[in-house]
């Protein structure tokens, strides 16, 4: 049987490979959304962990996809939050969302001496800020590109910057600037987003730390959480829309897996009418025919699901060395649930006309010109 069914594809070569390359779409489409969009959060995560704060502190208007919600605090609040008890070090931030450099990006401004008292940082060139038209770079980010260094100038939320240090990456944003230069840049008076807290001792004084802000005077309705919990919040389960999208994007690819896979197969069924007479007469069994198809069709879902996931890999390849900056996130869980889709929409797709070769009658099969 194995043989007939490598025969059935080989017979029709373009066919067959044609059909092969759409399963492997079908994979590259899935990998590739799950792989941008977990990268997102992901990359996220990561950079908001390595920026060292234990209490992360923003007014209940301000939301948890930091940089959408503008500037709703004010950057004085830091000296209150740094008289409370147990509280060492809080550092104000504005995080702006951009695209303006064609990909989706948060823009840091801070206070350095504050913001560094956090986590050090690690200066892989250069020095602090020296004046509000500096910008501190990553490394990730001055690697990428045309690759920078100290003294060239870049252009940010529309003003150009000089690049007086570049520091290791993870700590929050790729780009950063005084909270005094974005603060300008956007009409506003020494605001910020959100507030990074060290505390004594984390997580031992984490808990009472959030009751001493809520219990501070114009601070009761803030939304304050330890970064165990903001992180926590940064899954596809808490946000509606990333498995909205997710799922459309995958419907769409089942639905190309199983009618290019359905046209392969039924065509196949049609074009073999006699083959398949003469096997039913020669007694073969309607589950042997069905049989038949369905291998067929899982043979080619096979050749396209390897075919997708090298293109896959080798496109995370491609962008690791030409986009540094864009996270993607393949891992081998979406790897798994890319294979198991392809091969249920394969096998649907191949389904009925394995039951409409099954169903012929012998006689008529036979007879069929």
């Amino acid at each position: 049987m194995n043989k007939l069914v490598v025969g059935n594809l080989t017979h029709r070569p373009l066919r067959s490979l044609i059909s092969a390359l759409a399963v492997g779409i079908e994979v590259i489409m899935i990998l590739s959304i799950a792989a941008i969009m977990l990268g997102q959060l992901n990359g996220q995560k990561t950079r908001t962990s390595g920026i060292g704060g234990d209490v992360i502190a923003k007014p209940g208007t301000a939301s948890n996809l930091i940089g959408v919600s503008g500037a709703p605090a004010s950057a004085s609040a830091e000296k209150i939050l740094e008289g409370l008890p147990h509280v060492q070090v809080a550092a104000p931030v504005y995080i702006q969302l951009t695209t303006a450099s064609g990909t989706l990006e948060n823009i840091y401004g801070i206070n350095y001496d504050s913001f560094n008292a956090l986590r050090p940082f690690v200066f892989k060139e250069g020095g602090p800020f020296t004046s509000d038209d500096d910008v501190l770079v990553d490394d990730v980010f001055a690697a990428g590109g045309k690759g920078y260094h100290v003294g060239d100038r870049i252009p940010v939320l529309g003003k150009t910057f000089r690049i007086s240090g570049i520091v290791e990456h993870g700590r929050g944003g790729r780009k950063m600037l005084t909270l005094a230069a974005i603060n300008g840049i956007n009409g506003t008076d020494n605001r910020c987003s959100t507030f990074y807290v060290k505390t004594e001792d984390a997580p031992k004084w984490q808990a009472l730390v959030k009751q001493e802000i809520h219990a501070t005077d114009g601070m009761q309705q803030w939304d304050v959480q330890t970064l165990d919990e903001f992180l926590s919040q940064l899954t596809p389960e808490k946000l509606p829309a990333f498995n909205i999208g997710l799922r459309i994007v995958i419907g769409i690819a089942m639905v190309i897996g199983f009618l290019v896979i359905f046209q392969s197969m039924y065509t196949a069924v049609m074009e073999r009418t006699r083959e398949i007479g003469i096997l039913k007469s020669l007694g073969a069994s309607r589950g042997y025919i069905v049989s038949i198809v369905l291998r067929e069709s899982i043979l080619l879902a096979c050749c396209g699901i390897v075919l997708g996931v090298g293109i896959t890999y080798l496109l995370r390849a491609i962008l690791h060395m030409k986009a540094p900056m864009t996270d993607f996130s393949l891992t081998p869980v979406w790897v798994g649930y890319a294979v198991v889709i392809a091969l249920v929409s394969a096998t649907l797709g191949a389904l009925y006309p394995a039951l409409k070769a099954a169903s012929k009658d012998p006689i008529d099969a036979l007879s069929y010109e």
